[in-house]
C-alpha cells in the first residue's frame, strides 16, 4: 500500500521562471521590454533591498532581479554582480503541490530546505500574489540554483503576444563539465523527461535534453574538455521563440540591437538570428518553427 506521503506527492508542472540578476533595475526592465517586444508584467519591492520585474511568457516567466536600497539581499546581489557581472543564476520549476515534492525529493536525498510561504505586491496597483516555495541546495543540483515553487492565489497568466514579440522560451542551454551527474539530477532526481542524449563529434559537444512544460533544458558538455565533478555547472544562453522571424529581426535591428543574419536552426523547419549586444551578459538566439 502506498503512504500518504506518496499519494500527495506533487508534479514538476514546468519552467515556472528563470531569475536573471540585474544591476538596476529601471535600465533592467527598459532594455529586456525592447528585446522580449512586451512589458513588464509585474514590479515589485523586494524584502532585504532588492527590486523585481517580472515578464510572464507562454510557457514560463523571466524574473530580473537588482540590488535596491540595503540589507542583505542587497549585498548578496551586488558580491554576485562584482564577481560574476550580471546574468542568469536560477532555475524556478512549477509543481502543482510543493508538500509532495518536498517529501519526495527528501526520499531521493536532494535535502530540500523547508517550504516556506511568499508574497509579492505590485509596486504601482498594490495586487498582490502568493506562492509557496523550497530550495534544493547547490551541492545537489551541481551549481545552479534551483528552487521548486507552487503559484497561489493571484497568479499571473501569459498575454497574447504580436508576432514580432516573444511568446515563450524555446530553451535553455546549461554548460556541465559532468554529463553523468546533470543525467542523474535532472532525471533521476527532478523526474524530468529524458529527450534525447546524443554526442557529436562535428560539434565538438554531446547535448542532453530535458523536456518540461513545452520547453527544453539543454545541458550541453565540450567534448575537448575533461570530464570534471568537482566543476560547477553553469548557466550559457536562452533561445526566445516567435512567431515572425524576420518582423522580430527587423524590431530588433530598428531598436538598436546588433543581430546577426537570419539562417536555418539544427531543428528541421527552423530559422533563428543571434543577439549579439545589449541582453545582459545572456547569449541570446530567437528562433521561429515555421512550416512544421
Amino acid at each position: 500500500m502506498s503512504s500518504a506521503s506518496e499519494c500527495q506527492s506533487g508534479v514538476i508542472t514546468g519552467l515556472d521562471h528563470l531569475v536573471l540578476v540585474c544591476p538596476e533595475i529601471t535600465s533592467g526592465v527598459a532594455v529586456y521590454e525592447k528585446l522580449l517586444g512586451r512589458k513588464a508584467d509585474w514590479r515589485a519591492d523586494v524584502e532585504g533591498g532588492g527590486a523585481s520585474a517580472l515578464f510572464r511568457l507562454g510557457n514560463t516567466a523571466l524574473e530580473l532581479l537588482a540590488p535596491a536600497g540595503e540589507g542583505p539581499l542587497a549585498a548578496r546581489l551586488a558580491e554576485i554582480i562584482e564577481a560574476d557581472g550580471p546574468g542568469l543564476t536560477t532555475l524556478a520549476f512549477g509543481s502543482d503541490g510543493t508538500a509532495g515534492d518536498h517529501d519526495t525529493f527528501t526520499r531521493r536525498g536532494l535535502e530540500p530546505e523547508p517550504v516556506a510561504d511568499g508574497q509579492s505586491v505590485h509596486s504601482q496597483t498594490g495586487a498582490a500574489r502568493a506562492w509557496q516555495r523550497f530550495r534544493i541546495p547547490d551541492t545537489k543540483t551541481g551549481g545552479i540554483k534551483v528552487f521548486i515553487i507552487e503559484p497561489g492565489e493571484g497568479a499571473l497568466q501569459p498575454h497574447p503576444a504580436p508576432a514580432d514579440a516573444v511568446h515563450g522560451l524555446d530553451h535553455a542551454v546549461i554548460n556541465t563539465a559532468a554529463p553523468d551527474r546533470t543525467l542523474a539530477f535532472y532525471g533521476a532526481k527532478l523526474g524530468l523527461r529524458l529527450a534525447m542524449d546524443r554526442t557529436n563529434p562535428d560539434w565538438g559537444v554531446r547535448l542532453i535534453f530535458f523536456r518540461t512544460g513545452s520547453l527544453t533544458i539543454e545541458i550541453a558538455q565540450r567534448l575537448a574538455d575533461p570530464e570534471d565533478y568537482t566543476k560547477a555547472d553553469s548557466f550559457w544562453g536562452l533561445t526566445w521563440a516567435v512567431a515572425d522571424i524576420a518582423a522580430a529581426h527587423a524590431r530588433l535591428t530598428s531598436s538598436g540591437f546588433e543581430v546577426s543574419e537570419i539562417r536555418k536552426g539544427r531543428k528541421p523547419g527552423s530559422r533563428v538570428f543571434t543577439v549579439r549586444n545589449g541582453t545582459m551578459n545572456v547569449p541570446t538566439l530567437f528562433i521561429a518553427h515555421e512550416g512544421v
